[in-house]
This record gives C-alpha cells, sequence and structure tokens, in this order.
C-alpha cells in the first residue's frame, strides 16, 4: 500500500536556505543578539518552555517597506502567497569591484523574467560568524536596483547582512526595491547547486501584527 501512494506523487527535495537562530549569532552592528530565557523545565514542572527575545532582522529575515518608508506597508498587508514563487539563484562569486552592476545581471535577464524571486549569491556567507561579515560585501549599484523594479519581482535575496553597503547612511537600494514592494530578504544560505536553475522558493514569516521585518525559514523546492 506504501508504495502505491508514492505512485503519481512529484517528489520535491526540501532545501534550507536559513541560518540558525541561537546566542551569540551574528547580528547587524548595533542590533542585540538573541536571548533565551528557560520558564518552565521538565525537571520542575513538568514541561519545558522558554521565553525568546530577538530583533525582528534576526538572522535570515524579510525587510518589508514598513522598515525604511514612513508610510511604507506593514507585513500586514501582504497575503502570504507573497512569500512562495519561482525562485532563481544568480551566481555572483565573480564580482570583484563591490559593486554588481546591470551588466553583471544582464546574462541571466530571460531567468529574472521567469522568477517571482531573485537570490544574489556572492558567496558572503563564508564570513558568517566573523568579523569579515558585516563589511566589503558586493551590492547593488542604485542603476541596478532601479533595472530590477523593471521586473515582476516579489523579492529580492542575498547570502549578506544588507542589501546596502555597511556605511551606508540613506539605505537608497533598500528604498528603490521596497518602493515597488519588492520584498527583502536578508543572510540567506546559497548552496551552489542551486545556481542558474528555476526552482520554488518559499521564506514564510511569522504573522506578527505591524511588523516592518521577521524572522524567516527560507527553503527551495527542488524537483526529483
Amino acid at each position: 500500500m506504501q508504495d502505491q501512494t508514492k505512485k503519481g506523487v512529484e517528489v520535491m527535495r526540501v532545501v534550507d536556505l536559513s541560518h540558525t537562530i541561537e546566542v551569540a549569532m551574528p547580528s547587524y552592528p548595533g542590533t542585540p543578539g538573541p536571548i533565551f530565557q528557560s520558564l518552565s523545565s521538565i525537571g520542575e514542572q513538568g514541561f519545558a518552555e522558554q521565553l525568546l527575545t530577538l530583533s525582528s532582522h534576526t538572522g535570515t529575515h524579510v525587510d518589508l517597506p514598513s522598515h525604511i518608508l514612513s508610510a511604507g506597508s506593514s507585513l500586514d498587508a501582504f497575503g502570504v502567497e507573497r512569500f512562495a514563487g519561482k525562485g532563481i539563484a544568480i551566481d555572483l562569486r565573480g564580482i570583484a569591484d563591490g559593486i554588481i552592476s546591470v551588466e553583471a545581471l544582464h546574462p541571466f535577464r530571460d531567468l529574472i523574467k521567469e522568477s517571482d524571486f531573485l537570490l544574489l549569491c556572492s558567496g558572503w556567507n563564508q564570513y558568517w560568524g566573523s568579523a569579515d561579515y558585516y563589511a566589503g560585501y558586493p551590492v547593488l549599484s542604485s542603476e541596478t536596483a532601479r533595472w530590477l523594479t523593471g521586473f515582476h519581482l516579489k523579492g529580492v535575496g542575498v547570502d549578506m547582512i544588507s542589501v546596502d553597503a555597511a556605511d551606508s547612511v540613506d539605505f537608497s537600494v533598500h528604498r528603490i526595491l521596497l518602493q515597488k514592494e519588492i520584498l527583502i530578504i536578508e543572510n540567506i544560505l546559497c548552496p551552489p547547486f542551486l545556481l542558474h536553475s528555476l526552482f520554488f522558493f518559499c521564506c514564510f514569516p511569522l504573522k506578527i501584527s505591524g511588523a516592518e521585518a521577521c524572522p524567516v525559514r527560507a527553503v527551495a523546492l527542488i524537483d526529483e
């Protein structure tokens, strides 16, 4: 009976693209890290429960327009379908000057046209947990960010701590994308086998009222 139920059912490989939320994990400079506090234990109360204190921008997370724009939409305005769709991961490990130009993405324009989510894979995740993670990562130029708004994207993800440079004061890339309600997913994992092939991408946040950002469990679903 078990073999029969599997017949005709599409088998999907589920790939985790999220960092683990844990004490002393990397956080954006100035943002406090998560705190875990025990509220009860199996030994004393018969059940375990924890109090979790964490920033809405902890780990792998999604930025909503209200993160940057005073009149921007918060999480409440986005249905769950906005956090899932066709994804494409682009290899940007060869970017040398720290700027992701239109020319760097232009060869992939047809794949981007087919996608709901664009993941920019710079290889910067290799520095996760070290001081190097917080600066020097490649970023979209303002021109490239505006070029991306010409596609029908639900979101742009990066394997870096931000889509803007560490010393940015105007957060121009955030602003350009979020003004078009293109969601931003930061601190993703991006395994090389995902590159340049379409897959199904999900980055579901908790359903928190008024949230300007929220940690997500980002995953890729791949046909096998």
